[in-house]
């Protein structure tokens, strides 16, 4: 298992971690197989999206923030990181993507995002990279 460190600058954004996680599956070696991308944060995940227009990321985040509205008051969870934990399980903690010569699959405006919800902060992600 392989470990990339992302640290996040605001409270809720998307970091783009494509080219690490890319670089990664370089260095492995595997040419054919199976990619394990592993949040273990309970507020936040990781989300495959368009990565050419970086308005996109910020509308995600616009969005969520509305929907899921840090000052709600029926939260009962005292920390005040209520909305992360909401928006972290709506997002997921992983991505599985198939390994074909050497990279990740991905569409054409497709990228792999670390979705932070409760920065700004040091985070760990795990690959998983499974050859076959």
């Amino acid at each position: 298992m392989m470990r990339l460190t992302v640290r996040t600058t605001r409270r809720c954004e998307l970091v783009d971690i494509t080219d690490q996680v890319a670089g990664a599956v370089k260095k492995s070696g595997v040419t054919e197989g199976i990619l394990l991308v592993y949040c273990p944060h309970t507020t936040a995940g990781i989300t495959i999206n368009e990565n050419a227009d970086p308005s996109v990321s910020l509308d995600i985040t616009m969005k969520t923030g509305k929907i899921i509205d840090r000052r709600d008051p029926d939260y009962r969870h005292g920390e005040g990181n209520s909305d992360g934990h909401v928006k972290s399980s709506l997002v997921g903690a992983s991505e599985t993507l198939v390994i074909e010569n050497g990279e990740p699959v991905l569409g054409t405006w497709q990228g792999i995002f670390f979705t932070e919800f409760d920065g700004p902060r040091t985070r760990s992600v795990f690959l998983k990279i499974i050859p076959g």
